[in-house]
């Protein structure tokens, strides 16, 4: 495949704005995730109440996106998404000006979860300007925008490392680990985080409305569908499922990750941040290559191998007993999960391409936050309960292995049904 034919047969500059619209909403969504050893320290927060604190934007972002689906279908996704992006700076201002409670970092938690939604602008903008062929690429690119969780995750920690305590000897600010409760709530406390991420949220608003532009559509031509009609299709619920794993557990450890080595390994936060956004950068970099070897050999093929991989190495993570074997096998299974993540959506666009893809790119999508709301809550009081992540994580990479035997039996359904994308040569 040339380069060249890929940008003649689409719309770059949407493509570019579709990536960045992913990319800042999810900076945004898992801003309690990047920042959850802080906040968890000043609230006095236990394991389980952290995992349901980070899991919270996730299983709003799975409301949202529902909803949203249906509405880019007949609205079209760049006005939802210039709206979406506006609406988002209420939960920054929310953390920045009034998060003090538990209860109130649970409803920032919800109305983070309409930034995790963006999932459902960015990829039928950019599937729809793409021909089948270059459905994995495609969505691969614009689904490449998870990668504003390495920005989170990488910078968070760091710029919430010191509280507003002085030390009275040196003239410094005390580190976070040192600090009473009372005293974080300098200008690095985590609050002021939730402030700085509206600097980037601002420079991608105005971008996407110079740049984002809506496929033409026959006159006449409408992409929405009853939700009805969707529930009762087999194919959305299996893919749902095969989403709620690949991204929903991607999910899950980035948000739940810095927690999981402060707790059982007492990690600091930036060391902890440092290593999940080495995986999230791992998953991101790997989505599109997911997606272009999905497009090659098939992207049930590829998922089989992402599924058997997971599921191994979430079977290490329960066994590993030291620091750097736990940081060294997170990095590996958050970028196996995000290499997958590509080719779900290569599956996607072939099955939906031109009929209500934003739809069913938002119920499976919202599958994908069920999962990644599921596996901290798992964690978290999992740990809470037995005294170790051991169980849960053996728990995980159970489902793991459900998923790949589930994906060998839908591999030789689908290969008999989609009779219009083997007819056109296109590999399933």
């Amino acid at each position: 495949m040339r380069l060249s034919e890929f940008r003649r047969a689409g719309h770059t500059p949407t493509l570019v704005a579709s990536l960045l619209h992913f990319d800042v909403s999810f900076l945004c969504w898992v801003l309690l995730g990047a920042l959850s050893i802080p906040i968890s320290t000043s609230l006095g927060l236990s394991d389980g109440q952290t995992g349901l604190m980070v899991a919270v934007p996730a299983l709003s972002a799975a409301v949202f996106r529902v909803t949203i689906g249906q509405l880019v279908d007949r609205v079209g996704p760049r006005r939802i998404g210039i709206g979406m992006l506006i609406a988002g700076f209420v939960p920054l201002l929310l953390g920045w000006l009034w998060g003090t409670s538990f209860p109130a970092v649970l409803l920032i938690g919800v109305l983070l979860g309409l930034a995790g939604a963006s999932f459902v602008v960015s990829l039928p903008m950019a599937s729809r300007w793409y021909p089948p062929k270059f459905q994995g690429l495609a969505m691969g690119i614009a689904g490449a925008g998870n990668s504003g969780t390495v920005i989170a995750t990488f910078f968070a920690p760091r710029l919430a490392e010191h509280c507003s305590a002085v030390d009275a000897g040196t003239g410094k600010r005390v580190p976070l680990a040192q600090c009473a409760p009372a005293d974080v709530a300098g200008w690095f406390s985590w609050h002021e985080v939730f402030a700085l991420a509206m600097l980037p949220v601002a420079l991608v608003l105005i971008t996407f409305i110079v740049f984002a532009r809506e496929k033409p559509q026959a006159p006449g031509a409408s992409n929405a569908v009853p939700f009805s009609t969707l529930i009762r299709d087999r194919d959305v619920w299996r893919l749902c499922g095969f989403y709620a794993v690949t991204f929903g557990f991607f999910l899950g450890l980035t948000t739940f990750g810095p927690k999981y080595l402060n707790s059982e390994y007492a990690v600091s936060q930036v060391t902890a941040g440092t290593w999940i956004a080495i995986g999230a950068l791992g998953g991101s970099l790997l989505r599109p290559f997911g997606g272009t070897l999905a497009d090659r050999i098939g992207g049930t093929r590829v998922l089989l191998m992402v599924y058997a991989v997971a599921a191994a190495l979430f079977t290490g993570l329960a066994l590993t007993r030291t620091a750097l074997g736990i940081e060294l096998l997170l990095v590996l299974t958050i970028a196996t999960l995000g290499f997958g993540n590509g080719a779900v959506f290569q599956l996607v666009g072939l099955r939906y391409s031109g009929r209500h893809v934003g739809a069913v790119t938002g119920l499976v999508g919202a599958c994908g936050g069920l999962g990644g709301f599921l596996l901290p809550i798992l964690l978290g009081y999992g740990k809470d309960l037995t005294g170790s992540f051991a169980a849960p994580l053996g728990l995980v990479a159970a489902l793991a292995l459900a998923a790949l035997v589930g994906m060998a039996i839908s591999r030789a359904h689908w290969r008999r049904g989609w009779t219009a994308a083997t007819e056109a040569g296109v590999r399933i």
